[in-house]
């Protein structure tokens, strides 16, 4: 399996190696050039030096010549001296040919000339020093004729070198071309074939994503021919894509049976009217028959009549805040036609929450709980409070009593899955309508609303408040 990491790094080092040639070609051309330019210029140099010096020296000997004096004397000395280093530079020069040996053996013969020219003044020898003088002279015009020759022959040669040397620029300019335009194809195919390879695995992965994001899992398994990091994820994500078909297969079928235990448990607690409430419902509308007269005796069974079948429908379906505001007003009814004024009843309610939607039955189980937990017992005084109101973008319920009160750990109890048969079932004396326990309230608020939230805080002797927060309707 090649990597990707392993592709990019033969790209780059390709791409360095092409550069690096390109520079060394490019060096190595320039070097060759300016070596040659170097050299035809030094040998000019030279040449033009020769005759320079030459000159000088002529000049200062016949200024010896007319004052013999010791600097005059020193000044040619330096300037013979700077001639003969000049012979020999250009003697060692690669140039070989007649030219070069005549103006070697002019400059020999001129230092001679010379030399003899200032044995003569020393000898005080006119004649001789003069006739040396005037040969210097014409060698020391020789010379100079000889040189500027072979400049002339020089840079007519030089142009040809010139030619060859603009001709090796103009081939080297193409190579470091041609080598830039195959750095750019090279590129151009490199960056082509690399993004296809990754963008077309990207692409089969993302509409198989697509695919399985809409709940198609039976789509063809992703294919990618080269083996990269690319090739393993597909590979990867293939089986990942097989266990999650496999896994949603086995979460169907048991959510198939959690429904069906689910229905059964609904319509178990739906049939479970508790025998004593209703027992104590009857009688108390007995008793009202009796004292009062048929008018309240109607009103008693339409609240009856209206909560059962409030209570019998589907406990799954969705519903309004009023709806569970006006089913609980009917139970608050039969409640007081049975306690009197042993409770009472307060509402505090934000009419503009009372469409916020909410599960069937939330809000009875819990004044359930606040009757039977809380104030049945009590002789004189007890109060529920039920209040509705928006706080902070959220619909805000709670239901108070001053009733018994609980500790923390009755708390817990009431809001775990035992609650329902320890609770709401098997409390002596009393019993709930709905056979529906705090927990089943709760688990079907977060169902029906993740951001809603569900608490219960209680003192012992101090009353129990139950609140809920549901997001606000639109």
């Amino acid at each position: 399996m090649i990597k990707i990491r392993t592709k990019l790094l033969i790209y780059f080092a390709s791409i360095l190696l092409l550069l690096i040639l390109l520079f060394l070609v490019r060096e190595q051309s320039n070097d060759k050039v300016m070596e040659l330019y170097n050299e035809n210029v030094e040998y000019f140099f030279l040449l033009n030096e020769l005759t320079k010096t030459t000159n000088q020296t002529f000049q200062s000997l016949q200024i010896y010549v007319h004052e013999p004096l010791i600097e005059n004397l020193q000044l040619y000395q330096e300037e013979k001296e700077q001639l003969l280093q000049l012979q020999q530079v250009f003697s060692e020069q690669e140039k070989e040919g007649i030219s070069k040996k005549n103006v070697l053996n002019m400059i020999t013969s001129f230092l001679e000339q010379t030399e003899r020219t200032v044995e003569g003044v020393a000898n005080n020898d006119i004649q001789a020093y003069s006739i040396y003088v005037q040969e210097a002279e014409r060698t020391s015009g020789y010379i100079h004729e000889t040189t500027l020759d072979i400049l002339n022959m020089e840079l007519a040669n030089y142009q040809e070198i010139a030619a060859f040397i603009d001709n090796k620029v103009m081939n080297t300019q193409k190579m470091g071309s041609a080598i830039m335009i195959a750095i750019i194809i090279l590129s151009i195919l490199f960056a082509l074939w690399f993004s296809n390879g990754i963008t077309r695995t990207i692409e089969r992965l993302t509409k198989a994503a697509q695919e399985i994001s809409s709940g198609r899992y039976n789509g063809k398994d992703v294919v990618v021919s080269q083996k990269d990091e690319l090739w393993f994820l597909t590979k990867t994500f293939n089986e990942m894509k097989r266990n999650i078909l496999h896994s949603v297969s086995e979460i169907e079928e048991k959510a198939k049976l959690a429904q069906l235990l689910k229905e059964m448990e609904l319509k178990s607690l739906q049939n479970q009217i508790n025998p004593h409430f209703l027992f104590n419902t009857l009688n108390t509308i007995s008793k009202t028959s009796y004292i009062e007269g048929a008018e309240r005796t109607s009103d008693l069974i339409s609240s009856v009549s209206t909560l059962l079948r409030y209570n019998i429908g589907h406990l799954g379906r969705q519903t309004t805040l009023k709806d569970e505001v006006e089913i609980i007003k009917e139970y608050f009814f039969i409640q007081k036609a049975r306690f009197r004024d042993r409770v009472q009843f307060v509402e505090t309610i934000d009419s503009s929450c009372l469409s916020t939607p909410i599960p069937c039955l939330t809000l009875q189980p819990i004044i359930e709980n606040a009757f039977i937990h809380g104030i049945e017992s009590m002789a004189e005084g007890a109060q529920i409070d039920i209040h509705i109101y928006r706080e902070d973008g959220m619909v805000c319920i709670e239901v108070i009593d001053n009733g018994a009160g609980m500790d923390q750990e009755t708390i817990d109890r009431l809001l775990s899955k035992e609650e329902e048969s320890e609770f709401s079932l098997s409390k002596k004396g009393s019993g709930h309508s709905t056979g529906i326990g705090m927990r089943n309230v709760m688990d079907r608020l977060a169902l029906f609303d993740k951001n809603s939230s569900f608490s219960v805080s209680s003192c012992v002797g101090e009353g129990t408040k139950v609140s809920i927060r549901l997001q606000q309707s639109g």
